[in-house]
């Protein structure tokens, strides 16, 4: 938890997708417990129900589990399975449409791979 909260989109959207960041990023590995939505709600100074909504959004999509009576822990194969699906959301997010642009553009597949490589040495 570290980040400042973004008005423009749901808060409990922003807490599912910061834990998956610490997910991705290592910072919370397989089988390790996550805040609590106590922890969530004080941190960020939200309701406890809204924190609550962003950790079963993750229930949901198997990242985390609950063990009765202890918390809510990252689930085996979690950072896989997250990877995988931010994967496919940025090839329809960014590369796709990039493609059809470039291929307007009479940019060729090669010329965009030089295109790429050159802003990422500028970046």
């Amino acid at each position: 938890m570290g980040r400042q909260l973004d008005d423009s989109r749901p808060i409990f959207l922003q807490i599912a997708e910061q834990v998956e960041n610490d997910i991705i990023d290592g910072v919370l590995k397989e089988d390790e417990q996550i805040p609590s939505t106590n922890e969530f709600a004080a941190f960020y100074r939200i309701n406890p129900a809204t924190a609550l909504k962003g950790v079963n959004r993750l229930v949901d999509d198997g990242i985390v589990a609950k063990r009765r009576g202890i918390g809510m822990f990252v689930t085996a194969g979690a950072r896989a399975r997250l990877i995988e699906r931010r994967r496919a959301e940025f090839a329809a997010e960014y590369l796709r449409p990039l493609i059809v642009e470039a291929e307007k553009l009479g940019i060729d597949i090669d010329e965009l791979a030089g295109l790429l490589r050159a802003e990422r040495i500028q970046s």
